[in-house]
């Protein structure tokens, strides 16, 4: 796809909706029955917020069992989880839905067919593999002087290898429900899993053969609860060897894609190691980040993730049609979104991350493990909400290059990108500690961003005004609804660390917080405070 030559003209009117009203004012219906924009992000963000709140749910269980076989199970569901990113979830969908956008119904059942055998074949091979080759991964993810057991994490690494074809076909499932603006049951996939796990974790005894199997369970709910809705849409694939001319732009936008996907998983890696180095930090630390990443995945999901999944089929049909000006407004409409959401949670999880991540515990922690775990995911937490919006930032920006099928721009940046966090994680960690993982994020964020901006700008020309006079009204405001939220945490005489008695004050302060947010912003006369009123009131 040629770069358009338009340069960067004056904002056009429909620069200033929301998505509320997503589309140019005289624009005439769609010719199909589809949900409006509006009705997508929320069934989107219903089924994120499902799994993400069943997903704590499933976090707290796995809390109560043993620290030394939390952490080695954390470190042996990496190894397919790592795999699935590079062919799976994300690749599949930047790459699979803007090639089976452009084709018609009949080609796109023959590259569906096609497509999705080629991946459970890759799949079968890899699995394969990683049983094979698990005692050299399990060296590569643990230190040499590591604080979980290797033994234990080996034995979990090979049972869990075939999650990774049961999330593989769920991700195919996903985006063809995703590309035809089905959402409702992929959306609401993962709450399946998250439900199968917690029934498994609640009914099966607490030892790393039920663990595995636990989540193993999870990953053929997320996949069987799709298939009704495939065949009810006509979508249901028959896996099939044979060749598309399709199935080629695929995989060559799945190539960049999953140098980019590489690039993040030698940093995801390195955490690993770093994490399991006993000289620096103690055992519990894997679990701490395990709580950490469910709670920060929770709020990034739901208020970043889930408006941009939205808009994607969006983005790709605009790209598609060369509508450049419907896909700068989309750009401007849905920057503006998901920075005004994330903004205040990301300001809220640094003032008050030691009493979210008590949300995790069941229980009061108790002996040297417990404290250690905690004080882990409290510290991880913190750092990384500073890069909530900075890659709220490049999560909307990415999927505008993978719409117009300029994935080696983007995937370029992106590689660059974890490579310096990779660095940056050298530099800062050793003499910060916890902080400098969110602190590396938030730089390489920053700097991604920045990149990004430069390169969309000169292709179709970039909404510079407007995003950036939303951001210097939203990062200031929700910095003083964060101080307030703050303040309130420390007058209260309440100690983190226990799910019950975090819970008034989160409600307090962050009740606080968001309060002094909402009401700025209607001072501000902000059009987003107006959509989410108006959400509210229905």
């Amino acid at each position: 796809m040629s770069k358009s030559p338009l340069g960067q003209p004056p904002a056009p009117p429909e620069l200033n909706m929301t998505f509320e009203d997503a589309g140019p004012p005289d624009a005439p219906p769609p010719a199909s029955p589809k949900k409006s924009l509006r009705a997508n992000t929320i069934i989107v963000m219903l089924g994120t917020l499902g799994s993400r709140l069943s997903g704590i749910v499933r976090q707290q269980i796995i809390n109560t069992f043993a620290p030394a076989l939390t952490d080695a199970f954390t470190v042996a569901v990496k190894v397919p989880n790592l795999l699935r990113e590079l062919l799976a979830e994300g690749a599949l969908v930047n790459s699979f839905i803007p090639v089976y956008k452009t084709l018609d119904p009949q080609g796109r059942r023959e590259l569906a067919q096609a497509f999705s055998g080629v991946l459970i074949a890759v799949n079968l091979l890899l699995m394969a593999a990683g049983i094979f080759a698990a005692p050299w991964i399990v060296d590569l993810l643990l230190a040499s002087n590591s604080n979980v057991d290797r033994d234990l994490t080996l034995f979990m690494t090979r049972m869990l290898m075939p999650f990774l074809m049961l999330i593989s076909l769920s991700a195919i499932a996903m985006g063809l429900l995703n590309a035809d603006e089905h959402f409702r049951e992929s959306s609401f996939a993962p709450v399946a899993f998250n439900i199968a796990s917690i029934i498994a974790l609640i009914l099966l005894p607490h030892s790393a053969t039920w663990l595995a199997f636990g989540w193993l369970l999870g990953g053929v709910a997320q996949l069987v609860v799709q298939l009704p809705a495939l065949n009810r849409f006509g979508l249901l694939p028959t896996p099939s060897l044979k060749g598309h001319p399709a199935v080629g732009r695929v995989l060559k936008q799945m190539a960049p894609f999953t140098l980019t996907a590489g690039a993040r998983q030698i940093l995801n890696v390195y955490v690993t190691s770093l994490l399991s180095n006993a000289q620096q930090f103690p055992k519990g630390t894997q679990t701490g980040y395990s709580n950490a990443e469910a709670l920060f995945t929770m709020v990034n999901g739901l208020f970043v993730v889930s408006p941009v999944l939205a808009v994607f089929p969006r983005f790709s049909q605009a790209a598609a049609e060369k509508d450049w000006a419907q896909f700068r407004a989309l750009t401007a409409s849905t920057i503006r979104t998901t920075t005004f959401l994330a903004a205040p949670m990301s300001a809220l999880l640094i003032a008050l991350a030691p009493f979210a991540v008590s949300m995790i515990n069941l229980t009061p922690p108790r002996g040297v493990q417990e404290l250690d775990k905690f004080a882990a995911g409290s510290g991880i937490l913190f750092g990384w909400a500073l890069a909530l919006v900075p890659w709220a930032l490049v999560t909307v920006l990415l999927r505008t290059f993978y719409a117009r099928e300029r994935t080696r721009e983007a995937v370029t940046i992106s590689a660059i990108g974890f490579v310096l966090e990779v660095a940056l994680y050298r530099l800062l960690v050793p003499p910060l500690g916890l902080i400098g993982f969110g602190l590396s994020t938030t730089i390489s964020g920053l700097l991604m961003t920045a990149a990004l901006i430069y390169l969309y700008r000169r292709a179709v020309g970039f909404p510079t005004r407007e995003v950036t006079g939303h951001l210097l009204r939203v990062v200031p405001l929700a910095a003083v609804s964060g101080g307030a939220a703050w303040l309130i945490a420390r007058a209260l005489p309440i100690q983190p660390g226990f799910i019950l008695t975090s819970i008034p004050v989160l409600a307090l302060a962050g009740g606080t917080g968001l309060a002094v947010y909402l009401g700025g912003a209607l001072a501000l006369r902000m059009p987003e405070v107006a959509a989410v009123t108006r959400r509210l009131k229905r």
